[in-house]
């Protein structure tokens, strides 16, 4: 297993963003270090590998970097979870609850066919309201979560508790 060390020291806090009080956990330095992307992408690649996933389905807009390669490796298919608006054919769409407001989530309505096991792949596990928002959009779409995977959580605000079932984070906060 590829060592985490080096992306870990390499994701910055940015204070007060995007409001006061929130501590930013900013992964684009480890996206800027070949090496440690690298390392995430195997540590990505190894939990999910031999498991039985159809499809990588990746959250707007951080869970793209991470989704769209790891579908790649995998040989599966990827279907992106955008903000309001952001798709051009007809979609389902949720409301959700975030950290520190609400959004819309959508996804087209062929992003999932009936019976695929998915794999839900996001940056950060907050709260899980995100990550939760798209996994009723896979369940709306009869598809079934196998599993949900974040490079970071941020333990402390319990988010995995909400969503449930197999979910792991490559680094710990």
């Amino acid at each position: 297993m590829p060592s985490l060390d080096r992306a870990k020291l390499l994701i910055r806090d940015v204070p007060d963003f995007p409001q006061p009080g929130i501590l930013f956990k900013d992964i684009t330095p480890m996206l800027g270090d070949s090496q440690a992307f690298r390392d995430v992408l195997d540590s990505l690649e190894e939990r999910l590998r031999g498991r039985a996933i159809d499809r990588i389905i990746a959250i707007e807009s951080r869970g793209f970097i991470f989704g769209a390669p790891l579908a790649d490796r995998l040989r599966i298919g990827l279907s992106p979870v955008r903000k309001l608006g952001k798709l051009p054919y007809q979609t389902d769409r949720i409301e959700y609850a975030l950290e520190y407001g609400t959004g819309v989530l959508e996804a087209h309505v062929d992003a999932v066919r009936p019976g695929e096991r998915v794999a839900i792949v996001d940056d950060l596990l907050a709260t899980g309201g995100t990550a939760w928002a798209a996994s009723q959009l896979v369940r709306k779409q009869q598809g079934i979560v196998a599993a949900y995977l974040f490079v970071v959580e941020l333990r402390f605000l319990k988010g995995r508790d909400r969503l449930g079932g197999d979910v792991d984070a490559l680094i710990d906060y």
